[in-house]
């Protein structure tokens, strides 16, 4: 192959890199986010269920290893170095291998990941207590969630009926950011006190709340975020492939290259 395709297939892969560097900045990032999160439904999840974290600190595992493929590559592709190009080839496809892996493990395990977010979500709301200063934030991210949602409970408002506080109270406070009304004086968290107690007590019917679960909702939020991570890795996973399509052309137009200029005999 001429001096030309040469020069046209290392600028390409230079620059299929350089997106590959970018996106693998951008897995980081996503990795990052689920561990500092803090007011929404991701912190409920990272700070009551481990596979979150580990998931979370994969992504950064990867992003980091997926800048470093890019850097490689584009060392590589720029000053025709045949030992980087092979490295990064190598490790292009161990990291898709691993992509694939971990998409089949995640699609095949969403019944236990609803059944983890059941379990996780019921006993919250049994154990909520706005004095409790070591699951503040725990509390706060669920509170938080209830009213960006506009929903009560995980399946209804219900849940709240087993909460130990409320059982004691006989029903006649509820969960104020359950709460449907529009007023500003409504408290953002903790528990608010029925304007007019029946005779002492109280049941959820009586309660100006949501009565629509944080199910479905909570579902589709994420849906939608894991729809987004989902769509990077897929383009980074194109970009893979691509840059070893153009690392294993590119060594053997080097090796080409190299061998036409030995001097004949």
């Amino acid at each position: 192959m001429g001096s030309g395709c040469l020069k046209v297939t290392k600028y390409f892969l230079f620059l299929f890199n350089l997106l590959f560097l970018i996106l693998g900045a951008v897995i980081l990032g996503f990795g990052i986010w689920i561990l500092a999160d803090k007011t929404s439904f991701i912190a409920v999840l990272q700070t009551s269920s481990p596979s979150l974290k580990t998931g979370a600190y994969i992504l950064i595992g990867v992003g980091a290893v997926t800048m470093l493929m890019g850097f490689l590559g584009c060392l590589g592709a720029v000053n025709e170095i045949r030992c980087l190009l092979g490295l990064y080839f190598t490790c292009l496809l161990v990291i898709l291998i691993t992509q694939v892996a971990a998409g089949l493990i995640i699609y095949f395990q969403k019944e236990t990941l609803k059944e983890e977010l059941s379990r996780i979500v019921g006993r919250l709301i049994e154990t909520y207590d706005p004095l409790n200063e070591e699951e503040k934030n725990l509390q706060d991210a669920w509170d938080y969630v209830q009213r960006q949602i506009a929903c009560c409970g995980w399946v209804g408002a219900e849940d709240w009926e087993d909460n130990a506080i409320l059982i004691n109270r006989s029903m006649t406070t509820y969960p104020c950011s359950c709460s449907n009304s529009s007023e500003d004086s409504v408290a953002d968290s903790g528990f608010c006190n029925l304007d007019i107690p029946l005779n002492g007590t109280a049941a959820v019917a009586d309660w100006p709340v949501h009565q629509q679960g944080c199910m479905d909702g909570v579902q589709k939020w994420l849906k939608d975020n894991l729809g987004i991570i989902l769509g990077v890795c897929t383009g980074v996973a194109v970009i893979e492939l691509l840059g070893m399509i153009l690392s294993i052309a590119l060594c053997k137009n080097i090796h080409s290259e190299d061998y036409t200029k030995v001097p004949k005999s």
